[in-house]
C-alpha cells in the first residue's frame, strides 16, 4: 500500500482517479524551515523531508520493518520571473501575483520522493505554464473564489484555474500536484 505524505486533496484525487490504492499520512513537516535558492532543488528537499518523516514514523510503529513501507512525498512551487511562489498568503498577494503573471509563462516544479523499503527515488518534474492575459476584474473575480489561496502558484488547473491557463508544455498531472507518468514508472520499477 502506498502512503501519501501530503494533505493535498488534489494529489489524493489524482491517485484515486488513476486507481492507485493509497492512504494519506500527513507529515507535519515545517515547510518554512527548508530553503534553497533553486526551485527545482527546493521541492526535492521538501518532498524528501515529507516522505522521510512519514517513513520513519511508520517504520517505528511497524516494529522497525521499513521494508514493507512505500511512501510518496511531493511538493510544488511556481517559479516566475526569478521568484518562487508557493501558496499566496492572502487575497492581496494573490491579486498582485496574478497582475504580474497574466499573459506570461511560469514553471511549475513538483518534487517527488518515493521511499520503498530502503530504496529512494528523487526527482523534480517541471511543466511550463502559460497564463491567460486577464483584466484586473477577471483577476479579482478569480481570487474572490478562494481557489488561488489553496494552491502553489495561486491557481488550480483542475478547478477554475483551468480557465486562466492558456497552454502547458510538459506533464499535465504534474501541475495538479504529482506526475502520474513518473509515479507509474517508479512503482513498476519498485515491483
Amino acid at each position: 500500500m502506498l502512503l501519501l505524505a501530503s494533505a493535498s486533496p488534489a494529489r489524493r484525487r489524482l491517485l484515486e482517479e488513476a486507481g492507485i490504492a493509497h492512504r494519506v499520512q500527513v507529515s507535519g513537516v515545517d515547510e518554512n524551515a527548508i530553503t534553497h535558492s533553486e526551485p527545482a532543488r527546493l521541492v526535492q528537499l521538501l518532498a524528501r523531508a515529507k516522505a522521510q518523516t512519514v517513513h520513519s514514523r511508520m517504520a517505528q510503529s511497524a516494529s522497525g520493518d521499513a521494508a514493507i513501507i512505500t511512501v510518496l512525498g511531493c511538493d510544488s512551487v511556481l517559479a516566475f520571473a526569478g521568484e518562487v511562489f508557493g501558496k499566496p498568503a492572502d487575497a492581496a498577494e494573490a491579486i498582485a501575483r496574478w497582475q504580474r503573471m497574466a499573459g506570461a509563462w511560469g514553471e511549475l516544479h513538483t518534487g517527488h520522493c518515493l521511499l520503498a523499503g530502503d530504496a529512494e527515488r528523487l526527482e523534480t518534474v517541471t511543466t511550463r505554464v502559460q497564463f491567460a492575459p486577464l483584466s484586473d476584474a477577471e483577476i479579482e473575480a478569480y481570487v474572490a473564489t478562494g481557489e488561488p489561496l489553496q494552491c502553489a502558484g495561486g491557481f488550480a488547473l483542475e478547478g477554475r484555474g483551468g480557465l486562466v491557463v492558456e497552454r502547458l508544455d510538459g506533464c499535465y498531472s504534474n501541475v495538479i500536484g504529482l506526475s502520474l507518468p513518473l509515479l507509474r514508472r517508479w512503482l513498476q520499477a519498485a515491483g
